[in-house]
C-alpha cells in the first residue's frame, strides 16, 4: 500500500527539467537582486576593501560578471555550467572578503552565519553539475 502511494506519487512529481527551471529561476534572480544592488549603488566599497588588501580594485568590477551577468545566462539558460560555477566562484570570493570571519558563527536562532552564502555557492554548483535541462532560451545543445 505504501509503496504503491509512493510509485503514484513519484509519477506525478517526476519532472526533472522543471526541477532544473525552477533550481535556476530561483537561484539567478535571487543572485541577480545582489547585481541589481551593485548597479544602483557601484562596487566603490569593494573597491576600497581590495586596495586595504594590497590587491587591486578593479577586480571589483568582476561582481558584475559574477552578480548580474551569471545570473541573467543561468535564468535564460545560456551558458549555463559556466554561469553556474562563476556564480559558486563569486560567493567563495564575497565570502571571503566579507564573510570568513563568520564560519564558525550561528545566529540567534541557530542557523549559521554563512547559511544564504553557502546556498547561492551550492545552487551555482549544483546548476554546473546539471546545466540548463530542457527548458531554455536556446535550442542548440553546444550553447546550454
Amino acid at each position: 500500500m505504501i509503496a504503491q502511494l509512493n510509485r503514484s506519487f513519484n509519477r506525478l512529481a517526476d519532472h526533472q527539467d522543471a526541477g532544473i527551471l525552477l533550481l535556476r529561476l530561483t537561484i539567478g534572480i535571487l543572485l541577480l537582486f545582489h547585481g541589481v544592488a551593485k548597479i544602483e549603488h557601484g562596487v566603490g566599497w569593494i573597491v576600497q576593501m581590495l586596495q586595504a588588501a594590497g590587491l587591486p580594485g578593479f577586480i571589483a568590477y568582476g561582481v558584475y560578471i559574477g552578480e548580474v551577468v551569471a545570473p541573467i545566462l543561468i535564468i535564460l539558460g545560456v551558458f549555463t555550467r559556466v554561469s553556474g560555477l562563476i556564480a559558486a566562484l563569486t560567493l567563495v570570493v564575497a565570502t571571503l572578503m566579507v564573510g570568513i570571519g563568520n564560519f564558525f558563527t550561528l545566529t540567534k536562532v541557530g542557523a549559521w552565519a554563512l547559511e544564504v552564502e553557502a546556498l547561492y555557492f551550492f545552487g551555482g554548483l549544483i546548476i554546473t553539475l546539471v546545466g540548463s535541462g530542457r527548458y531554455s532560451v536556446v535550442s542548440n545543445l553546444d550553447y546550454r
